[in-house]
């Protein structure tokens, strides 16, 4: 295990021309505390656990002692951003501490999220608040937990500085981690700056640290576009599976590797709703459930316009349909598997879409109703559970009639096939109400038990955890009220 002082930096990214990056120095806290700690993070860069119980931990993750052999700089980046280009971006207020390679040979980037101003930051302060970075914490941790590609958490900072947002808030720094933070946008920078030769550079680096089966064999950009398409695809079919909507896919918001990257005003759905938009900045609804698919695939072009210099006319145009045939396919994959269903048979989609319809019309709970479903029982009389869930009650036993039709017709073993969707329905997510009871406790009574609390328990969203069920049950009234805005 590795002390503070003895993590293993190895900044490949700082060897760039500095094009790439500009290198700053964070501007830490004055004062500062832990708020919580992440120890399945800190495994993935072999740190002590201990380390966290020290003073100089804070302040180094707070900007305000520099880690040896760390390169702090902010990355240069574009975006689309709800459509419309903009350029230049970069890291406003994160800065990258460096590359951290472990025991493996792995290298996973600090991020210091809230770190202070760049030459980035606009018209920012280059600051996080406390509230955001609870919200980005835990759900990095939940979507892990999950099995869902992300940005990992490694520790949150907090300090008693003030920081305006639409009211003055308590500042705070995240240290996130990635194996990378090449984004999208990274690439459309230099595609629209006429530089081809930096996004040549750009490329290899991202190949021979990210993609090296892709170094050595023909059209490695092809292959790399394509790549970066497929698993776009499998990541957004994984959103919409677990009824969880991002609320800004902008595309300076996309990660190269297919990982959930920055986490705004996101949220999981409570009732069944398509059109849910969490956030309340988004009135037109780009960014809405159900246009995530679609923005996906306009993503996907965004990038593969970005790589034309290095690709072929017929690869630009063939990623986005990459994209959409690995996105449906994984997605019908992932909801057959949440329906219990081994085997594919027509008439499953329309199975899938109305009973999504039923639940959209009658309020049910998204995430509640598939975790129960997996106690369907193939005698009609035994599912009063379920049924009550529904207001057309006529409506639910028309759809359980084709159901259990469909589950004898692959001859389901029912205490089988509930194991099976036990494993692949969580019994928990990151409601947006129980991320606001963790905020409030701890920004108003310093607080911070509810954080490690929800933190544990979204480790294992898939495990019966009896003594955590009240955090399984439905929002109360007040928590379905709950509106996200960017602004962090």
């Amino acid at each position: 295990m590795r002390t503070l002082e003895t993590l293993n930096f190895d900044n490949t990214y700082t060897r760039l021309p500095e094009v790439f990056f500009e290198r700053v120095t964070p501007t830490g806290f004055q004062t500062s505390h832990l708020v919580s700690f992440n120890p399945s993070a800190a495994a993935l860069i072999d740190l002590d656990p201990d380390e966290a119980k020290r003073p100089e931990f804070h302040q180094a993750m707070g900007g305000k002692l520099l880690l040896p052999g760390s390169e702090p700089i902010a990355m240069l980046y574009a975006g689309h951003q709800f459509g419309h280009y903009v350029s230049p971006l970069g890291d406003g207020r994160a800065i990258l501490l460096g590359e951290v390679r472990n025991s493996r040979g792995e290298t996973w980037d600090l991020h210091l999220k809230g770190a202070g101003l760049t030459r980035f930051s606009r018209d920012g302060d280059g600051r996080a608040v406390l509230r955001s970075t609870i919200r980005e914490y835990l759900c990095g941790e939940a979507m892990h937990g999950l099995g869902i590609q992300t940005t990992r958490s490694l520790c949150l900072i907090g300090s008693d500085e003030a920081v305006l947002r639409e009211s003055v808030e308590t500042g705070a720094m995240l240290v996130r981690m990635a194996p990378s933070h090449v984004r999208f946008g990274t690439f459309e920078v230099f595609f629209y700056r006429r530089q081809h030769d930096h996004l040549k550079t750009l490329a290899d680096y991202v190949l021979a640290g990210h993609f090296p089966h892709l170094v050595d064999g023909p059209e490695p950009y092809a292959r790399f576009l394509r790549e970066v398409a497929e698993r776009t695809g499998r990541l957004i079919a994984q959103w919409q599976a677990v009824g969880w909507a991002h609320g800004v896919m902008n595309t300076d918001n996309m990660s190269i590797l297919g990982l959930t990257l920055d986490y705004g005003p996101y949220g999981f759905m409570d009732d069944f709703n398509p059109g849910f938009i969490p956030n309340h900045s988004d009135h037109r609804g780009r960014y809405s459930f159900q246009n995530q698919p679609d923005i996906g695939y306009w993503n996907v072009r965004a990038i593969a316009q970005a790589l034309s210099p290095l690709v072929e006319e017929a690869d630009v145009l063939g990623a986005p349909e990459i994209y959409e045939a690995t996105m449906q396919q994984t997605y019908t994959d992932l909801m057959q598997a949440k329906l219990g269903l081994k085997e594919a048979r027509d008439g499953d989609d329309k199975l899938r879409r109305d009973l999504l319809a039923l639940m959209h019309s009658n309020h049910v709970d998204y995430t509640n109703f598939f975790r129960a479903l997996g106690f369907f029982n193939q005698d009609p009389s035994a599912n009063e559970h379920l049924r009550d869930r529904f207001l057309d009650r006529e409506g639910f036993d028309w759809w359980a009639d084709r159901y259990r039709a469909r589950l004898k017709a692959e001859r389901s073993v029912d205490v089988e096939r509930k194991a099976r969707m036990d494993a692949c329905n969580p019994k928990y997510v990151l409601r947006n109400y129980l991320v606001q009871v963790a905020i409030e406790r701890a920004t108003r009574h310093r607080d911070y038990s509810e954080i490690d609390r929800l933190r544990e328990l979204l480790c294992r969203p898939f495990d019966d955890q009896p003594e955590m069920n009240e955090y399984a049950a439905p929002p109360p009234d007040w928590g379905k009220q709950i509106v996200v805005s960017c602004s962090s």
